[in-house]
C-alpha cells in the first residue's frame, strides 16, 4: 500500500503524524526562507526525535529551504546556499530522515544553462551526502533548473558522474508538473526515462491551469488537475507521498482519504 503523509509543523512531528493517522511526515528545520542554518525544534533534540519516530513507525524527511540555489552564478548566493545544504544533511541525517528534498533552483535570464547544470554537479560533488538528496521538479520560471524535462535531463547528465550520484534522487511534484507544463499523462514515464528514479511524490493539486508557472497549492480534488490523473499520477510513481496541501489535520486526513478512495 502506498505510503501517504503530509508536510507538517517541525517543533512535534511525530504528534503531528499521529494526528493525522499517517506513517510520515515532512518538515522543515529553521527558517525556509533564511540562511540561519538548521534548527532542531523538537523537545528531545536530534537524538530524541530520531529515537522516538524510529519507535513510533514514522518516516521523516525534510525540506530544505526554498532560497538553496545551488545552480546560479551568482557566487553570493550560490556559496551560501552550498553551505546551507550541507547543514540541512548534516541535521536531516542527524533525526534519521529518509531523504532531504530540494528545489532545483535557476539560473539569471542571460546565463547558459549549462552553467547551471555544473554548478549542480560541482554541489553534488561538494557536499558530504550523508542521506538521499531529492531534486524536485517546479513550476515557475524560464530559467528554471528543473520544470521542463529538458532542463531535468541537463541536472541528471551532469551530475552521473559523480561519486555520488546514486544518493541523488528525484522528487515529483504534482501541482509543479501540471503548473510547469508537463502533462501528467506521461510525466511518470518521462521522469523515469531521464532519472531512472522516483524516490518521493509531492501529491497536490493546482490552484492555476496547466502551464500557468503558478505555484500555489490546492486540496485534493478542489484545484485544477483532472482527479483521475492525479491519483494515476501517484499510482505509477509507485512512491511514498507527502501531501503539501492547504490546512490542518482535518484537511490532511481529507485528502488522504480522497487519495486512498482513488488508489
Amino acid at each position: 500500500m502506498t505510503a501517504i503523509g503530509a508536510h507538517v509543523d517541525q517543533t512535534d512531528p511525530i504528534a503531528e503524524a499521529q494526528a493525522r493517522n499517517v506513517p510520515l511526515v515532512q518538515f522543515f528545520l529553521g527558517d525556509p526562507q533564511g540562511y540561519q542554518g538548521p534548527e532542531i525544534r523538537y523537545a528531545g533534540g536530534a537524538d530524541g526525535l530520531r529515537d522516538d519516530a524510529a519507535a513510533a513507525g514514522i518516516d521523516l524527511y525534510v525540506h530544505a529551504p526554498y532560497i538553496v540555489n545551488v545552480a546560479t552564478t551568482n557566487n553570493r548566493i550560490r556559496i551560501p546556499s552550498r553551505k546551507l545544504l550541507q547543514q540541512h544533511v548534516d541535521a536531516a541525517a542527524a533525526i534519521g530522515a529518509k531523504g532531504l528534498i530540494v528545489h532545483g533552483g535557476h539560473v539569471n535570464k542571460a546565463d547558459d544553462p549549462e552553467v547551471g547544470f555544473d554548478n549542480w554537479r560541482k554541489a553534488v560533488d561538494a557536499v558530504d551526502l550523508k542521506l538521499p538528496l531529492l531534486i524536485e521538479n517546479t513550476a515557475g520560471g524560464d530559467n528554471a533548473m528543473t520544470r521542463y524535462l529538458e532542463r531535468i535531463k541537463g541536472v541528471w547528465d551532469a551530475i552521473a558522474a559523480c561519486e555520488q550520484a546514486d544518493l541523488v534522487g528525484f522528487c515529483l511534484d504534482t501541482c509543479h508538473a501540471h503548473a510547469g507544463g508537463n502533462a501528467l499523462e506521461s510525466v511518470v514515464a518521462d521522469v523515469r526515462g531521464i532519472t531512472g528514479r522516483i524516490d518521493l511524490v509531492h501529491g497536490n493539486d493546482s490552484r492555476d491551469d496547466f502551464d500557468s508557472g503558478a505555484d500555489r497549492h490546492a486540496n485534493l480534488g478542489r484545484g485544477r488537475i483532472d482527479p483521475d490523473l492525479l491519483a494515476a499520477v501517484v499510482r505509477d510513481a509507485d512512491a511514498p507521498v507527502v501531501l503539501e496541501t492547504p490546512g490542518g489535520p482535518d484537511e490532511h486526513a481529507d485528502d488522504v482519504a480522497w487519495l486512498r478512495e482513488r488508489l
